[in-house]
């Protein structure tokens, strides 16, 4: 293996030596942090072609983590949707419950090498924060996590988790309390002392080399499902989806198939309340270019640049940007970008678990309700591959609390309860 990722998935040769797709991307900072993000650029760019660092990482991921993750195919759910065959990528199986320890490990031995005293980062449903508290951990390094207050609350196991693990989780108690000003005290806090720490960012957002660099590391994902496809289902996927916040397991999904065109690309974006309402998180539906947290990319801002106030029932999804990347590969059209609300997303969380005893993360939950109303369309004979990003554990109790078992619950005389389960999500009284 001479790099982190396989010659052939990035074949355009992107983002170019100033960290753009396109027009997205790039590097927008304050002085102070130009110098050492230049640091950060070049480190990584020399342990991506260090035989010892990927053999290290490597053996984490198989030895650690529990790589490779199975793909598995989702008989009954399949039935339920009346089309074409639903296949799952079981990134939930991993050590910590995420695709999100996936980067998290890489970026921590990044650290380390640099010489690195501490990691810090930002959180919204928590996943990314204990798999950093986990890597840091595991490499002996201090980590700070930074969530908004609403998210610490909602997100209580995640925030156990991480203090249990050694992590100081620090509340974000401004602003909207959620994901957005998490990043925001996360970078201020880089700021403050950028030599002796590390920002490691949670998805493939933020300035150059991060979109790159965790996208790197995610595209263990769809290198793994591309040759599973090809073994466990004959063939690959006519289509893949996966849930976009900023973006980083669609990322790591999509890149090793972007040079197949027979293959469709489906990033599913929280609609929240409606597109018709302001709670939604939509960026790349809604969104227009503009610069957030040192990156240019598609952003719900207000008419003066400034982020507007987002939403959605995961809060791994409530982010106003969205990765540079995916904000290029919808600018060229080679992904599909669509949505799903809360509601749809609630209805699959429930189905998934009834039908296939997996219970999914809220965020994954959004491509599962999405991949369900795709099976419709597309028919039989067609195989559709779901990223399924993390499990629920963190989300039982919120849902159980906000939307009842009872408001879900199929009726008695309907087929395998299968109708009521999918009257939102795209199925069809048989």
């Amino acid at each position: 293996m001479e790099n982190l990722v396989n010659k052939g998935i990035n074949t355009e040769n992107l983002p170019n030596k100033e960290g753009y797709f396109g027009e997205y991307g790039g590097s927008y900072l304050p002085p102070a942090l130009e110098k050492v993000m230049k640091e950060v650029e070049e480190a990584y760019e020399k342990i991506s072609k260090d035989p010892t660092f990927i053999a290290e990482l490597k053996d984490l991921n198989e030895h650690f983590t529990g790589r490779p993750s199975p793909v598995y195919h989702a008989k009954r759910l399949s039935v339920a949707a009346g089309g074409a065959e639903i296949y799952l990528k079981r990134e939930d199986l991993n050590h910590t419950g995420a695709h999100k320890i996936n980067h998290c490990l890489g970026e921590v031995l990044l650290a380390k090498r640099m010489g690195k005293k501490k990691v810090i980062a930002e959180t919204g449903a928590g996943q990314h924060g204990v798999a950093l508290a986990t890597a840091a951990a595991l490499l002996g390094l201090e980590c700070d996590i930074y969530m908004g207050e609403i998210d610490v609350k909602k997100e209580a196991p995640n925030v156990s988790r991480m203090r249990v693990l050694g992590a100081k989780v620090v509340s974000v108690t401004r602003g909207t309390r959620t994901l957005k000003d998490a990043v925001d005290a996360a970078f201020e806090a880089y700021l403050a002392d950028p030599v002796t720490q590390i920002y490691c960012i949670g998805s493939v957002v933020g300035p150059h080399p991060f979109p790159m660099m965790v996208r790197d590391f995610q595209s263990i994902i769809g290198m793994e499902a591309r040759e599973q496809m090809l073994s466990y289902a004959g063939s690959l996927p006519d289509a893949v989806v996966a849930c976009v916040g900023g973006g980083s397991n669609a990322m790591g999904m999509f890149s090793a198939f972007l040079d197949d065109k027979d293959v469709s690309l489906y990033g599913v974006e929280p609609a929240g309340k409606g597109l018709d309402t302001n709670m939604h998180a939509a960026t790349i539906s809604k969104g227009t270019v503009g610069i957030l947290h040192g990156f240019k990319s598609l952003v719900l801002q207000d008419k003066d640049g400034e982020p507007l106030p987002v939403y959605s029932i995961a809060s791994g999804l409530d982010y106003p940007g969205v990765g540079p990347q995916h904000s290029y590969l919808h600018s060229i059209g080679r992904v599909n970008y669509k949505t799903a609300t809360d509601r749809e997303a609630v209805e699959a969380f429930y189905a998934l678990s009834r039908m296939e005893g997996i219970i999914p993360a809220l965020e994954s939950s959004h491509a599962v309700a999405y991949a369900v109303k795709l099976a419709k369309e597309l028919g039989k004979g067609k195989k559709i591959l779901v990223n399924l990003s993390g499990r629920g554990d963190k989300d039982i109790d919120f849902v159980m609390e906000h939307y009842p078992l009872e408001e879900y619950e199929p009726e008695e005389n309907l087929k395998d309860g299968y109708d009521e389960f999918l009257k939102h999500i795209g199925g069809e009284k048989n």
